[in-house]
């Protein structure tokens, strides 16, 4: 994206002040979402979301692994997210390692919680087959294919879609195998269980211009951004995860109004993301 001349910079910055932005939304409203689901035929799951022009697919791989022995009653997650350098001119040169690295990261917090699975969207108790020996291992890796602001939102609802289309085979774990040795299990070929996504959060990003907060924003105006607040909310309505980008400080109280602000457009939010999910989960079903 070019520089912005002072005079587009004040049109954003005005828009938003008085509650109409520059394409027309208000505030706190999100682009049109489009959804398809299973566009990577190989994987164990995928989807792939716009939200206006922002562009990105995620998939899911499930494969057999053994829990860590600190954690014997949880399987493993693994995130990780690659940006093309076509998406956005400032992935170009080694600016795609940096953004990735980054949304990798704010995204591990966000749908992963602590290190000891506090808070955690994704459950990984859920991914035991048996405890201490055999695990599910998911391995989600995203991919940003055109960029125009809000990576994060996008990106978290991709991996949503594909959570919603991943299918697990059915484990038999043979009756025969003494305590000490790994048991020898057998993958269904036919018979699956679908990943229950009920608890999965959504990522709802507000970014502070001037005065005012604002969802769903484009690159134009997270250029004019002092800071921005994502924070990752689950249909009950809990804070699963939260992070900060942006050299601004926020006081304490803000923060609270944007966590009930963010609780209000996830909503909303998922209502949208949920009926599109299953209208591309029937698409596919009639190919």
């Amino acid at each position: 994206m070019t520089g912005l001349s002072l005079g587009e910079k004040l049109f954003i910055q005005g828009g938003i002040a008085q509650d109409l932005r520059t394409d027309g939304r208000k505030r706190l409203t999100y682009r049109p979402i489009y959804v398809e689901t299973g566009v990577i035929p190989q994987a164990s799951g995928s989807a792939r979301v716009r939200f206006g022009g922002t562009d990105v697919i995620a998939s899911v791989k499930a494969e057999i692994g053994r829990p860590n022995p600190m954690q014997p009653d949880k399987g493993k997650v693994m995130i990780n997210v690659s940006c093309s350098p076509t998406a956005a001119p400032i992935f170009e040169g080694r600016g795609d390692e940096e953004v990735s690295a980054e949304l990798t990261i704010t995204l591990q917090r966000c749908l992963l919680g602590g290190k000891s699975g506090a808070g955690a969207g994704i459950d990984p108790t859920s991914l035991i087959v048996v405890e201490g020996k055999v695990c599910w291992d998911l391995y989600i890796d995203g991919l940003v294919i055109s960029s125009d602001g809000n990576l994060l939102d996008a990106l978290g609802a991709a991996i949503k879609a594909a959570l919603s289309n991943t299918a697990i085979p059915q484990v038999q774990v043979a009756a025969d195998t003494s305590g000490e040795d790994q048991p020898e299990v057998d993958i269904s070929d036919e018979e699956f269980l679908q990943f229950d996504t009920s608890g999965i959060p959504i990522i709802i990003t507000l970014t502070k211009v001037g005065r005012h907060y604002i969802a769903d924003a484009t690159m134009e105006e997270e250029s004019q951004m002092s800071s921005a607040v994502s924070i990752s909310i689950n249909r009950k309505g809990h804070v699963c995860g939260l992070s900060k980008r942006g050299g601004a400080g926020l006081d304490h109280s803000v923060i609270l109004d944007m966590i009930t602000v963010a609780r209000h457009v996830s909503e909303v939010l998922l209502n949208k993301l949920d009926s599109e999910i299953s209208a591309a989960e029937a698409v596919e079903n009639e190919l």
